[in-house]
Parts: C-alpha cells; structure tokens; sequence
C-alpha cells in the first residue's frame, strides 16, 4: 500500500525532528523514526491520493494533505503552521519489513509499502513548533543534528523504513541533509520516475510474509499455506490475495460429528437439487439454464447447496438473483481493470439497466476465474432471467439497483480504519 514519510527540519539549525512511536502500537513499537509517517486514505477532504500526473510533475498534493493531517494526530501540529506549499516532494521507494524484533521469526505484522518521501523545513520551528504528541501514538519525540542521528543510529531500535532512508539518501555523501537548501529549493535529489526499491534490513527478514531480498518471490509463498496471487484455482472468496488455512488428515477425521454429517449428506441422505425439477424445462432454454446451474457451483458453493434445495417455484428466481448480485459484486471488487473509480462508478450506477435490460450485454476482463466467466458470459443469464415472472423481476431490479447506488457511494472510500461515525456504518451495512 502507499506510504509517506515526513522529515521536518528546523530552518536556523538544520535539525530534524524524529519520534519515538509509542508503545502500544502494533508494528514497530519502541523505535525512534522520522518525524511522521503514514498513509494516505481514499475518501478523505481535501483529497489524499495521488494519480501518475500528479507524481510526474512533483507535485503529489494527496501525500501532502495526508501528511497535515497526521502530524496533527500525532505530534498535534496545526494546520495553520504547516504551509503545504513548502513541502518538498523527493522520491518514492519500494520496501517490505517484518516485524520480527517485536513479535519474533513468525511475526504476523510488518509493513510492504511504496513510500513517499517528503522533506519540510519551517523556520524557528525549534522555537514556535506547537507539539502536543498524542499518548497512543508517539512516546517521545526530540530534535537532533547530522551529527548526533549518526551517532544514535549505532544503537537503539530504529524504524526500518528510516534507516534505509537515512543510509541511502539522508546522511550519506552529498546527500539530501548535506545542502537542506539546495534539497528545498532544486530540483538536484529529486526523481519522480524511479521506485527505488530496498532489501528489510537482516533482523527485519522472515516474518509471515517471508520478508527477504529483493522482495522475494510471491510463488514462494504457496508452499506455506498461502494463495498466490492471481491463482485462479484459490480464488474463491478474495481472489486468492487471502490466506488459506490447513489442516491435517488426521486433525480432520478426528472431528467426529462433522464426519458423520459428511457421511450422511453424501450417502445416506444426499442432497437433490430441485433444478432438475421437470416443471423448469418447459420455462426456460435448457443450455441457459444449465450454465446458469454450473457457475452457481463454482462461484460460491455454499450458497449453491442451499439455493438448489428451495421449492421449484422458487428455486430459478433465487438463483437469479445470487447470479446478479455475484456479477455486480465481481465489478464493484475489481481493483486494477478500470481507468478510474469514476468509471467503474458508471458501471455500477446503471448495472440494473445495462446487465438486466441488455439481452447481449457483456464485460470482458473483470474479475478472476468463474467470475470473469459469469460477466463473460452474462447473456445467458440474462435469457433466463427475462423469462422469470414480472414481480421477480421487478424486485431482482430494485434491490440490484439499491445495492449499486450503495457501492457506489463507498467504493472511493477507503473503509480500512472504518467508518467516520455510526451513521455512516448502518448507511453502509444498510
């Protein structure tokens, strides 16, 4: 995910400002770092996310705000003291960190972040700065010179985003803390067309991530109980971006209650799914609704046992309507196949009448697996559901409608500290 990180030097000393994150935190607590560091969030006013012209010409106004807005949180740094015209945008950096000194070899936690480096020198600051840290984020915070950061980097605990910071670009020769005013006010140290990417420092490799050099290998991590991105056999549920957990034949047979359910549901008492019901063939084109039955199966399995036990007569409308709301979901979820939010926007907004009144509607390239398929091959959906009722229709309509216009109003939102307030999470589960 994206990432910035904040250096604020006092313009009369030339020292910079590093925090000491507090405690309580769950990644790297204890460690001395830069002045701020964060991410930028979707959704936010003023704006926080940067596209490619915004990065090309320097100017990434998304990071900026983002950085106001944590150094507020905190260090407790007004708005009013931070001009966001003298932030200086440098570079981006690619680089992954476990977390292993805190939460030892197999630390869930670490951090895999394109990072936006920004630099900030205000004058007096040393004198005028408002700091107010707050408890929960930051321990201690204090200001130091070239001098005294190299010293202190020899021991202590250090964020490890910093130190490849400060070794590639901050302290070393010629470098950006060489010449704060040449840094500020050229263009000298900036690239904006490179990711520079950076190797966890060694006590920072392994992890449940596998932290290694060079960002490793992503088929690596097949082998430990974890989908590989874009598997399309493991996709069900996140597209494989989620991990899988095992367990063992012997774990699993010891299970007794749930090896007899087992037992029974596939021999003694199996399930029969009512789709075979003579009284549906007459009704609908069978090749449509055979395939209608087939990628129910394979986009959700769950759902498909318990939709193929329901009456005849509801049976097909039900299924229909999972089918709809799985393909309005499949586009709703697709993260890298649109130009734009605002596009993929469009489509959800008129998806009850492209997908539902389109007969020959279709949607190449979105999704992974069976549901690429289902948006692919839509149409024959579509034939059988023109030939439900007209109340099930109507309501298959209405509430695909209700649900586009929902995602539709969250989809730019980034949901990953929740909602604002608890209005808007029952609008959003509503």
């Amino acid at each position: 995910h994206r990432s910035f990180s904040l250096f604020l030097f006092d313009k009369e000393s030339g020292d910079l400002l590093l925090q000491k994150r507090a405690s309580t935190k769950i990644t790297f607590p204890n460690v001395w770092t830069n002045t701020c560091c964060s991410h930028p969030l979707h959704g936010m006013v003023p704006a926080e996310v940067d596209g490619p012209g915004d990065v090309a010409d320097g100017t990434t106004m998304g990071v900026k705000h983002a950085a106001v807005r944590k150094l507020y949180h905190e260090l407790g740094i007004p708005s009013n003291e931070l001009p966001i015209s003298e932030f200086k945008f440098l570079t981006r950096m690619h680089y992954w960190a476990a977390d292993t000194v805190t939460h030892g070899p197999d630390a869930p936690w670490g951090e895999h972040e394109i990072d936006y480096v920004l630099f900030l020198v205000l004058p007096n600051a040393k004198a005028t700065l408002t700091l107010k840290p707050h408890p929960e984020e930051v321990d201690d915070v204090k200001w130091v010179s070239k001098q005294q950061l190299i010293d202190g980097m020899k021991e202590g605990l250090w964020s490890p985003w910093f130190r490849l910071i400060a070794n590639k670009w901050l302290v070393a020769e010629k470098g950006w803390w060489e010449n704060l005013t040449a840094t500020m006010t050229t263009d000298v140290h900036c690239d904006y067309t490179s990711v520079h990417k950076f190797d966890p420092p060694k006590e920072h490799m392994g992890g449940k991530g596998k932290a290694g050099p060079y960002l490793g290998s992503i088929d690596s991590a097949s082998s430990n109980g974890v989908a590989t991105i874009n598997d399309t056999s493991k996709k069900q549920g996140a597209y494989g971006k989620i991990k899988t957990h095992k367990e063992s034949k012997l774990s699993q047979i010891s299970h007794i209650d749930e090896v007899f359910s087992a037992i029974s549901f596939l021999y003694i008492r199996p399930l029969k799914s009512n789709m075979t019901s003579k009284d549906l063939s007459s009704s609908f084109v069978k090749s449509e609704l055979d395939f209608c039955d087939e990628i129910l199966g394979k986009v959700s399995r769950s759902f498909a046992a318990v939709i193929r036990q329901l009456p005849p007569s509801l049976v097909v409308d039900v299924m229909i309507f999972y089918l709809v709301l799985r393909a309005l979901d499949t586009v709703e979820d697709e993260m890298k196949n649109f130009a734009s939010n605002d596009i993929k926007i469009g489509h959800l907004l008129e998806f009850h009448k492209t997908a539902l009144g389109d007969p020959k509607w279709t949607m190449d390239g979105i999704g992974e697996g069976d549901e690429r398929r289902l948006l692919e091959e839509f149409p024959k959906c579509h034939g059988v559901f023109a030939a439900l009722k007209p109340e099930s229709k109507r309501i298959i309509t209405d509430i695909t409608h209700r649900m586009a216009t929902g995602m539709a109003e969250f989809v730019s939102k980034d949901l990953g500290q929740g909602t604002e307030n608890i209005k808007q999470y029952n609008r959003y589960c509503h």
